[in-house]
């Protein structure tokens, strides 16, 4: 037997707007194209990673890659500018071929 729901004309406190952080369904359907790389991991971060997959019943290479993406996510997207460290590596390449 189900109970019935009464209602009362009560003040209802703080009231906060939660902005959208949920993807469209466009977001959803559509995916990423990948590119397989080799990559030299330590054990202890697969370990760590294999030992969470199975916990939560996933990938462990699937949870790497979301963990990659959310990263990239987080960056300034000025992809044009180049690290100081590799400008100078390039000009001393330049200089000892001369």
């Amino acid at each position: 037997m189900s109970m019935k729901i009464r209602y009362r004309d009560e003040p209802l406190g703080e009231i906060r707007v939660v902005p959208d952080f949920l993807p469209s369904p466009a977001e959803l359907a559509f995916r990423d194209e990948g590119i397989k790389v080799t990559l030299a991991l330590s054990k202890k971060s697969v370990d760590f990673f294999k030992a969470e997959a199975t916990r939560h019943h996933t990938q462990y290479q699937r949870m790497i890659r979301r963990l990659l993406d959310a990263y990239v996510e987080r960056q300034p997207q000025n992809l044009s500018t180049r690290s100081p460290r590799t400008a100078r590596g390039r000009a001393a390449r330049k200089r000892s071929a001369v």
